[in-house]
């Protein structure tokens, strides 16, 4: 029996909105190239990489945070909304990006973070004087308990209580990240509004669209009440944070209200694009209040995949049955890695073939029902870099050292040149993170000069998927399948496309159904054209094919 969970791409915006379905490249700007001889990549960086980028076929970009800022948390603790870390260049390095990427075909959408700022922001050096002033209100400040302990039992996701006492107000301020990233009070109209024009500062600057940070955190119980416990085994504990369900100090209905002004403000500049972060253990709900009716946030970035240990055709298929395409649905969008979350081929391969699992991940990827999200070098099949301790940047990796594998492997310098220092990354003495010397055999010219390598592979499956709309654009449907297979159709007006794949350890035994027609293949995990549709799927493989007269 086949499974229809989205017949029709067309929902709350027009099916040919540039956005729909389009492959979104992620920039972490401090990895990627470094042009002035620092160790940490900037703006010009970008610019260099945006023909490389260009040629890989997808259709944007997403630049993490360029702002102004201490760098405790490396740009997402923002000093200067409207400004640009010098670290990372000028607003004529920006400019140049913005004007490049547009003239080779590319849409630049950037981080957007309203749920907090810097400590260092004027906004809160203002707000921390005292109880009268004009921007008083602008963070979310409280009185201790009588016994002066904290107005509420909120952990912070960096561990401890997500209450900071400060002096000059004699009052607790929140902070649901580090203690210098104080939360904005996104509940004041006035916070709403200055965040709406720093919107159009950008809107008006030529960027088309926004990844909105950390959204289901910019709200939080005005009366301040305690979580309740949430249960999980000690075990499985890495903070107290997790001890928590975050019921108070997040996910407040009235996000939904700010987010209709947001899009009201987007509205200013047709055609532009918005896509909520909505972390969580189950973070279903809000993406579809944050993307619902038209008249919210256009998609929903997915976490199902980001942290999972395992690729599993189950999880696959829950993920999937999620967006049933539903009138007034929003769309989602999917990644399988970030500068969050350990890279994926490190915790997804089995068997020690990281060239398979890379070429597998981007296939499934790229057949997903929505707009796929690559992190830089994830087209090469770069593994999580190793950091040792003495090396690590990032404050929740060193906190929870060493029972999580951390951000910073993520985040290790994109590998350009494989004879040239630092890997052409930079030709400076020492970088901001060290770069792993096992990336040097995953450069981008090693693989640019080898037809057989990751790289290769990722920019013949992206002009295949270009030549197949129903692989964008296309409705979708479950087939029935054993448990690790898994097996839809993407249809749309011009044609399907059969896409399967056996995520378990064991050789599967899947036909297509009776009926279905002649089938072309496309592509499989280790190659991309014309051949043979195979008659069983290995462990670790899959197929894109062409279904004849469809």
């Amino acid at each position: 029996m086949a499974t229809a969970i989205a017949a029709d791409a067309a929902t709350a915006a027009s099916p040919l909105a540039w956005w729909r379905g389009a492959v979104i490249y992620q920039i972490y700007p401090r990895s990627f190239r470094d042009t002035n001889g620092d160790g940490i990549g900037d703006l010009a960086g970008i610019a260099e990489g945006l023909d490389y980028i260009a040629g890989l076929g997808v259709d944007g970009i997403w630049i993490s945070p360029f702002f102004t800022s201490p760098m405790k948390d490396f740009g997402y603790d923002v000093a200067d909304y409207c400004g640009i870390d010098p670290s990372f260049g000028t607003f004529a390095d920006f400019d140049r990006v913005v004007e490049k990427a547009h003239a080779l075909g590319l849409k630049v959408i950037i981080d957007q973070v309203y749920s907090h700022t810097s400590d260092e922001h004027a906004w809160f050096k203002e707000s921390r004087q005292d109880r009268t002033n004009p921007k008083a209100d602008w963070y979310v400040w409280a009185d201790p308990k009588p016994d002066g302990s904290p107005p509420s039992n909120w952990q912070s996701v960096f561990g401890g209580s997500a209450w900071q006492w400060d002096g000059p107000r004699k009052q607790y301020y929140l902070h649901n990240f580090l203690t210098s990233q104080p939360d904005l009070n996104v509940h004041n109209r006035d916070v709403q509004d200055a965040l709406l024009d720093v919107a159009r500062f950008w809107l008006a600057r030529g960027v088309d669209g926004f990844r909105l940070d950390a959204l289901n955190f910019s709200m939080h119980d005005p009366d301040l009440r305690d979580n309740p416990p949430s249960g999980l085994p000690m075990e499985l504990v890495t903070r107290p944070f997790d001890m928590q369900v975050k019921r108070y100090n997040q996910s407040h209905p009235d996000i939904v209200a700010f987010l209709e002004r947001i899009r009201q403000t987007l509205d200013e500049f047709p055609g532009r694009f918005t896509v909520a972060e909505v972390g969580g253990p189950e973070p279903l709900a809000e993406m579809k209040a944050f993307t619902e009716g038209g008249k919210r946030l256009d998609s929903a970035y997915n976490f199902d995949f980001l942290y999972a240990p395992r690729l599993t055709a189950p999880l696959v298929r829950a993920s999937l049955q999620q967006w049933s395409g539903e009138d007034g649905e929003g769309w989602p969008s999917w990644a399988f890695s970030n500068h969050d979350a350990p890279r994926a081929v490190t915790r997804w391969t089995l068997d020690g073939d990281m060239a398979r699992a890379s070429r597998l991940n981007l296939l499934l990827l790229l057949s997903l029902r929505g707009n796929p999200i690559i992190y830089q070098g994830e087209e090469l099949g770069l593994p999580q870099g190793e950091v040792a301790f003495e090396d690590l940047q990032d404050p929740e990796a060193i906190a929870n050292w060493p029972h999580t594998l951390g951000r910073d492997g993520a985040r290790t310098p994109m590998p350009w040149q494989a004879g040239a220092p630092q890997a052409g990354f930079s030709n400076a003495n020492r970088t901001w993170l060290k770069l792993d010397p096992v990336h040097t055999g995953f450069a981008v010219d090693r693989q640019a000069a080898d037809p057989a390598s990751t790289l290769a592979y990722a920019q013949r499956l992206l002009a295949a998927r270009r030549e197949h709309p129903a692989l964008a654009i296309g409705g979708i449907t479950l087939l029935d399948s054993p448990a690790d297979i898994l097996a839809f159709l993407r249809e749309d007006e011009q044609g399907r496309v059969l896409c399967v794949f056996n995520l378990g350890e064991a050789p599967g035994d899947w036909s297509p159904p009776a009926g279905l027609g002649p089938l072309a293949l496309i592509a499989t995990e280790s190659h991309v054209g014309p051949g043979a549709v195979p008659e069983a799927l290995a462990p670790g493989t899959g197929y894109w094919a062409r279904v004849a007269g469809g």
